[in-house]
């Protein structure tokens, strides 16, 4: 598949790349059968129409044929590209708290191709410490590090409230996308991306679901 990248950003929403994650979790962890899947398995699979994925997937390139369904390799492979994963990544993490040591010890990360790369807190306590072959450095050292780490992503695990300056720091520094687990609503520069996961927003969001089980229909979500 030959679309650049920037070609293919203005086709894919962040919606359709939410969901092109979830079709890869499934091509995935699925033993094909002759190497095919269908895009109504998928669908099956995620609870959206087959439609939906028939319309995603057709927006990365001519995969699939009809009544036969789609190469299993293939289809991961182009979806690994279009979300910019069939590379690696390198990250650099700040506070390093119990949700930060839990990070590091998922190991689906490194399997995905992410890297973390360096530890950084404010706490001078917590300055030497070593997580997962890893040595905690001041948080001061920050800008001159994520250059020689090579890193391009950051990942903050701070206090809500500190969180900006954090944030501030990192896309000063040259960082290109955060990850936020801090309870705060970030502003960042135009060339910065963001996600946010706010826990308690999931809970929240998780309440509302068991109290009002019977949902508008899915279709107005899909793009």
């Amino acid at each position: 598949m030959d679309d650049r990248p920037a070609e293919r950003e203005q086709r894919l929403s962040r919606a359709a790349a939410h969901r092109l994650s979830l079709y890869l979790r499934c091509v995935a962890a699925w033993p094909a059968d002759g190497g095919k899947v269908s895009s109504g398995r998928i669908a099956a699979a995620v609870d959206v129409s087959d439609a939906q994925v028939r319309r995603d997937l057709a927006a990365l390139g001519h995969l699939g044929q009809r009544g036969i369904g789609y190469e299993a390799k293939d289809l991961a492979n182009a979806i690994r590209s279009a979300l910019g994963i069939n590379r690696h990544w390198r990250a650099v993490l700040v506070g390093v708290g119990n949700l930060a040591r839990a990070l590091l010890r998922y190991q689906g990360f490194h399997t995905q191709g992410f890297e973390i790369v360096g530890l950084f807190d404010a706490d001078p306590a917590k300055v030497g410490q070593v997580f997962e072959g890893l040595t905690v450095e001041s948080v001061a050292s920050l800008p001159n590090r994520v250059r020689e780490l090579g890193a391009e992503l950051g990942v903050i695990t701070v206090p809500g409230e500190v969180a900006q300056g954090v944030a501030d720091a990192m896309a000063a520094a040259g960082i290109r996308g955060i990850l936020n687990f801090a309870p705060a609503v970030l502003r960042l520069p135009g060339g910065v991306r963001l996600v946010t996961v706010d826990l308690s927003i999931q809970l929240e969001q998780l309440a509302f679901l068991v109290q009002n089980p019977d949902p508008p229909d899915r279709s107005s979500d899909e793009d």
